[in-house]
């Protein structure tokens, strides 16, 4: 076992459980921060087998509470933030809580490793910074655009981060995943609300704009280039992009799990589904030579692969997701 001890915020997430799983498979002490509540759910850590979840040090808390984060915080060589409000659609809604978690939050863990001397901290972007390409690929050098509240919060979070490493030299490194997905994304993501459909039978599947594309990274992928960066000593100071470079529409997403799950099935619009003209991020397409050049990182998933994967693990606990409702 690695002496290094990390703190995972967010840990009972999609991304944050399958990271807090890898750290300890790699032999690291992790001390997996999730949110508080009073029916003791640690997310999707719930469901870890035994072996993984007894090397877990859970701490319960709020990334909203300055005093709760420090004490998290104290005895961590590093801390991997997740931790953070993530639906766009609920960022139009209730744009407050997004400031008070991604940005507050954020703020939160970079006093704390100030304070306490922490020797690595790593921030947790989104590819919905850049907003709509204006070229690609996309590398890091592409300008920021505020096209939802979500992104908005991100950006400001990862500015923070930024200043705390010129002002006060924190060994902060901001990671910025393009499209994610895999088993346990909850179903307010295109992936699961396409597949979940699917599987309960539905001849009609609803969705969103068909025409913008993205970049997706399976999440073992997404989760060995966090660690990756991590291990690699040419990182600090940096923001890095998790890609695969490959880009493909949600409409011919969609037509390829059709064709895998159910060819009787077509695509229906829902205006509900829609986002406003001016906030849809049309293209997304990532550079990942930063991340080749600076670690070993190499994608290792196909999407179809990663895609069989995911349909697998639909199909085995759709009693977790609520397919006729429409997730914000």
């Amino acid at each position: 076992m690695y002496e290094m001890k990390i703190l995972v915020t967010g840990s009972g997430g999609f991304i944050g459980s399958h990271l807090t799983e890898e750290l300890i498979k790699k032999g690291y002490q992790v001390k997996a921060f999730v949110h508080y509540n009073s029916f003791n759910n640690w997310g999707w850590l719930d469901t870890l087998h035994e072996d993984i979840m007894e090397n877990a040090e859970i701490f319960q808390g709020d990334i909203r509470d300055p005093n709760g984060v420090e004490q998290a915080m104290k005895g961590v060589d590093a801390v991997f933030h997740l931790a953070a409000l993530i639906a766009i659609p609920f960022s139009y809604h209730s744009p407050d809580t997004y400031v008070d978690t991604n940005i507050k939050g954020t703020l939160n863990v970079l006093q704390a490793a100030r304070k306490m001397g922490t020797k690595r901290v790593i921030v947790t972007s989104t590819s919905e910074v850049y907003g709509t390409a204006q070229y690609v690929p996309i590398d890091e050098k592409h300008p920021f655009q505020g096209q939802s509240p979500y992104s908005a919060t991100k950006i400001g979070a990862d500015r923070l981060a930024e200043s705390f490493y010129r002002s006060f030299g924190l060994p902060v490194t901001i990671v910025r995943p393009f499209n994610t997905y895999g088993p346990r994304q909850s179903a307010r993501a295109v992936i699961p609300t396409i597949i979940t459909q699917l599987l309960t039978g539905k001849t009609e599947i609803k969705l969103g704009s068909l025409t913008p594309t993205r970049d997706f990274n399976y999440v073992k992928d997404t989760v060995n280039g966090f660690i990756s960066i991590y291990e690699s000593d040419k990182t600090v100071g940096e923001e890095i992009n998790i890609a695969t470079q490959r880009e493909i529409s949600i409409g011919e997403l969609a037509a390829e799990l059709i064709r895998q799950i159910n060819p009787k099935a077509k695509i229906v619009c829902d205006e509900e589904r829609l986002r406003p003209e001016k906030s849809e991020v049309d293209r997304l397409l990532g550079c990942n030579e930063k991340i080749i050049r600076l670690t070993d990182w190499r994608p290792q998933y196909f999407l179809e692969e990663g895609l069989r994967e995911t349909i697998a693990f639909l199909e085995g606990n759709m009693d977790k997701y609520k397919t006729d409702i429409y997730n914000l």
